[in-house]
């Protein structure tokens, strides 16, 4: 699973949204059979979620699918419907624990067999919206499948209803709840931790800060629900052009000391060492991998 910057919603019943999506630039879709749809559309998105997996499949976009959780009585069908060539992954609402994520990889493998895919294709993203999520995300993002985590931080939804915090732009009520995401992910050697979501279509400016605020703390994507906000997630989560070329000169002056046998160089008027120079190529990695 490649990483993604932005990652949009789109409502499984609504497959003609897929489209715009793509044409707004989103690095990859979120096919919602969820809490998008109505109870009694279900059915009806479960067909055009497969319908829009087939004919995306191959693009530059990459697809994620939101099934129902564990809780209901539609996830089977789901997995067996959507899990086919061209989904990425299945972004995992609800969950509890690594029993969880554990039931997902049985069924997400044993739908793989069924089509004659490769096992282990399709990768799993939890969506760490519940209080016991939080406090079993250790163990959630070393499970089978996981392949990066989706820190819920949206107001008014799941995750502030189960923990009970009042939301405010600023986030300091969820500042330890996101940092302990991005802690688990590095600590189980996850690349791929986004954070979701900004509900105020209309304040870009809002959405800037915040999603800033969240590529400052570790964060390499945010997940979304309207394309207009697709420009300023990408620009906000790559690393600039300056940034980029600043960093390749420091590679560069780097090298050139190790060749004269020092350890550590000055660059630009700081001193650098071995430390700098691999966060330096695992930042230049990321954005070739991404414009790759």
């Amino acid at each position: 699973m490649r990483p993604y910057r932005s990652l949009l919603f789109v409502p499984g019943h609504k497959p003609d949204w897929a489209d715009k999506a793509v044409r707004a630039g989103a690095h990859a879709l979120i096919l919602d059979l969820e809490d998008a749809v109505p109870p009694e559309a279900k059915d009806a998105a479960r067909e055009h979620v497969a319908a829009t997996v087939d004919r995306l499949a191959g693009g530059p976009t990459g697809i994620v699918v939101r099934v129902n959780p564990l809780e209901s009585d539609l996830f089977g069908r789901d997995v067996a419907a959507v899990v086919r060539p061209g989904v990425d992954a299945l972004l995992l609402p609800k969950i509890y624990g690594r029993d969880d994520v554990v039931a997902f990889d049985a069924l997400v493998g044993a739908a793989e067999i069924e089509r004659g895919m490769p096992r282990g294709g399709v990768a799993l993203l939890p969506s760490l919206e519940t209080a016991r999520s939080l406090t079993s995300v250790d163990e959630i993002a070393a499970a089978p499948r996981v392949a990066g985590l989706m820190a819920a931080a949206a107001k008014d939804t799941d995750a502030s209803r189960e923990v009970g915090f009042h939301w405010t732009p600023a986030g300091l009520e969820t500042l330890y709840l996101r940092s302990k995401v991005v802690l688990a992910a590095r600590s189980a050697g996850l690349r791929h931790v986004v954070i979701g979501l900004w509900q105020d279509i209309g304040d870009l400016d809002g959405l800037r800060a915040f999603a800033e605020a969240n590529r400052d703390l570790g964060y390499g994507g945010q997940v979304l629900i309207h394309p207009s906000h697709v420009a300023t997630v990408n620009e906000v989560y790559a690393p600039s052009p300056a940034t980029v070329e600043r960093l390749r000169r420091l590679v560069a002056a780097y090298e050139r000391g190790a060749e004269a046998g020092s350890g550590a160089v000055m660059f630009e008027g700081e001193h650098i060492d071995l430390a700098h120079v691999l966060h330096a190529r695992q930042v230049l990695a990321g954005a070739d991998e991404r414009e790759g």
